[in-house]
């Protein structure tokens, strides 16, 4: 099973926000107090942190999917819901994470460097956050905004500052393992090593990280054998040492053919990485002009003595300090420490001090439109498509099972301008529309808003029975009580005069006929 993993593709969700709440707060001896629905809480982020007790992405090519939790939601009482918490997610210093595309977003690199991979999704309002002086009792709320979703790619470049290149087999592994306290696998066959091994050097003053990366062959810059596996590991090193193996047992192999072949493929890679990098803004050398040092390995045994003495002067010739050393027997390791560790230093003294990063504000283009309607196409007829980032939104936010928040959606559309640019359009009532792109759009055939008799119609979210709010006087519940009395007394006496007149019978009994206006 893989202990190492330098290159993953993670899949992130952050966390959907939560429902806000349509609530009506009640009391003694006030049925309907207003509204008190609170908002919904917010989803939280996925987070991509620097972590030096992190050395590997094993983790994440174990679970490549991670999810944010959610935010919770609202309630009535104006209890507002609870934020999900951000998922933190440790990688290791020097992780590059980009698009699928190859589009580089973040280069960490520093304990505690941060990158949000994924932004949660905003909690929706409530209906006490809905209210206005005209929309006094709003009966919805809005739905919170699901979480972003996306695909990276995590790949991990080593942070060291002295990188060992060499063959398979040159001995770069046994380097340092007797530089340092590093224990990596050491091996008489090629590709002993296929994952980077760190150690840390101490030399009298000097203190610096040295990295022994997989073996090179030739074509590695085109990705044969390990390939980019290897070179991506040495973009950030200051120091490179070429470890020559100067007793290699294949006849057509000597320090200089392999010093000539590392150099290429060194120099083929670097043309390609440093068209992608800025340097003057990230302070680095370009890698064929970053300090290097020749090790001559193996120089304990007599045939590679014999073949150090071959090449010394011809490797000379390129102005490049040259150690004669021994991983078995110790030859030269110190001094090849102490040459080390004094380019390391004059590599760091050259760096740009570290400055703050500057806040970059990206204010929206004057000119930029909210929203477009072009002509589409749609399930094979013509349609109206709305693509905005506010458009969107709501919709995303409406409950279209509540028609009082279908309406409120249909206002904030009307205001916004969608409804007079599907006039210019050429849409008319009746036409399919489509709000949001195809993967996750919202079709309905458009009714225009209605522009004359609105005032015939009732308010939307609103409730007659709190629209009066005055309060009779003492004197004019008297008066209205008299005035009542007065009403009903009167009532009494003309019923009385009626039954005195006889205009109240009994039909089943015969009447004495009455007398005319005569007297007869």
């Amino acid at each position: 099973m893989a202990a190492f993993v330098d290159r993953v593709v993670l899949h992130v969700t952050a966390g959907d926000g939560g429902n806000g709440c349509a609530s009506i707060r009640r009391e003694k001896f006030k049925p309907l107090a207003g509204p008190d629905g609170a908002n919904g809480g917010h989803g939280g982020d996925v987070i991509l942190e620097v972590d030096p007790s992190t050395t590997t992405l094993l983790a994440y090519h174990h679970a490549p999917h991670q999810r944010a939790p959610k935010g919770d939601f609202g309630k009535g009482d104006m209890r507002a819901g609870a934020h999900g918490e951000d998922l933190i997610l440790p990688v290791p210093e020097g992780t590059v994470v980009t698009t699928k595309d190859g589009t580089v977003l973040a280069d960490l690199v520093g304990a505690g460097s941060r990158f949000v991979a994924a932004r949660g999704g905003s909690g929706g309002l409530g209906n006490a956050a809905l209210s206005s002086r005209t929309r006094k009792a709003p009966g919805f709320a809005l739905l919170g905004e699901p979480g972003e979703e996306r695909t990276l790619v995590l790949e991990l470049k080593t942070v060291a500052d002295v990188a060992l290149v060499g063959f398979p087999s040159a001995g770069k592994s046994s380097l340092i393992a007797a530089m340092s306290a590093a224990r990596p696998k050491i091996a008489d066959y090629p590709f002993t090593t296929l994952t980077p091994n760190l150690g840390v050097v101490e030399a009298g003053q000097y203190r610096y990280t040295v990295a022994d990366v997989p073996g090179l062959i030739p074509g590695a810059s085109e990705g044969k054998g390990l390939g980019l596996d290897f070179l991506r590991h040495i973009e950030r090193c200051h120091v490179i040492a070429h470890v020559l193996d100067a007793a290699a047992l294949e006849s057509d192999r000597d320090p200089v053919t392999d010093l000539a072949i590392i150099e290429e493929e060194l120099r083929a890679y670097a043309d390609r990485l440093d068209e992608g990098l800025d340097l003057d803004a990230e302070g680095r050398v370009p890698l064929m002009k970053r300090p290097s040092v020749i090790v001559l390995n193996k120089t304990d045994l007599p045939d590679g003595q014999d073949m150090a003495d071959m090449v010394r002067e011809r490797l000379a010739d390129r102005g490049v300090p040259i150690v004669e050393v021994s991983a078995v027997s110790r030859k030269g390791l110190r001094e090849l420490e102490f040459l080390l560790g004094s380019l390391v230093e004059e590599a760091r003294a050259s760096l740009p001090e570290p400055a703050a990063a500057p806040i970059v504000l990206t204010p929206a283009a004057v000119d930029e439109k909210p929203f477009s309607v072009v002509k589409d196409q749609y399930d094979g007829a013509v349609a109206y498509r709305v693509t905005g980032s506010k458009p969107e939104r709501w919709v995303r936010q409406t409950d279209f099972t509540n028609d009082e928040a279908v309406g409120y959606l249909a206002d904030r559309l009307n205001r916004l301008g969608v409804e007079d640019q599907l006039y210019k359009a050429g849409a008319v009532a009746g036409d399919t529309v489509v709000i949001g792109p195809d993967e996750d759009a919202v079709v309905f055939d458009w009714e225009p808003t209605l522009m004359g008799g609105a005032e015939h119609l009732g308010r939307r979210g609103t409730d007659e029975r709190l629209e009066d709010h005055s309060r009779p006087t003492r004197e004019a519940k008297r008066a209205e009580q008299k005035a009542r009395t007065a009403e009903r007394l009167g009532r009494i006496a003309a019923m009385d005069e009626e039954r005195r007149s006889g205009h109240w019978t009994d039909p089943s009994v015969e009447q004495p006929a009455r007398p005319d206006e005569s007297g007869r």
